[in-house]
């Protein structure tokens, strides 16, 4: 049994301590907004955060993600109102088939949430996400409305 903090829940799963934080996010707790992507950190699809920080939840093991604050694409919203990257995502219509976007979102919340301005060179170097239908435009029109939001 690991301890784990998951949207302000403190949530007991019991799986094996090297268990990718990915699937007990998934797997034991139900939370699908994460998604398994390239399973090696590459692709961000499985983007949480963990202490605020943007993580790739397929590379941490549910042992190194104990105890400490993790946030999914599910905690964002705040008494029914979406977090403003989300409202951003809507706002810019940024998603074609969505699968990586909520990956996306949680790295841009992490960017924002250490440099609230970010340059185009910041965003550019923070956002390695992947997104195979190419909205990479979109996602930085959609980052420049949640700066202004």
């Amino acid at each position: 049994m690991a301890g784990l903090l998951v949207n302000g829940r403190d949530i007991e799963v019991d799986v094996e301590p090297d268990t990718p934080l990915l699937w007990a996010i998934r797997e034991n707790l139900g939370l699908t907004g994460v998604k398994y992507g390239c399973g090696i950190g590459a692709c961000g699809a499985c983007t949480v955060l963990i202490d605020g920080a943007a993580a790739r939840a397929c590379t941490v093991t549910v042992a190194d993600a104990a105890g400490r604050k993790i946030t999914t694409i599910e905690g964002l919203a705040d008494k029914g109102m979406l977090h403003r990257v989300q409202q951003a995502w809507v706002d810019v219509d940024v998603p074609q088939c969505g699968y990586c976007q909520t990956g996306m979102i949680m790295a841009v919340v992490a960017l924002l949430n250490e440099k609230p301005q970010p340059s185009d060179a910041d965003i550019d170097a923070a956002i390695t996400n992947i997104c195979r239908c190419g909205t990479f435009q979109q996602v930085r029109a959609a980052i420049h409305a949640a700066i202004k939001a």
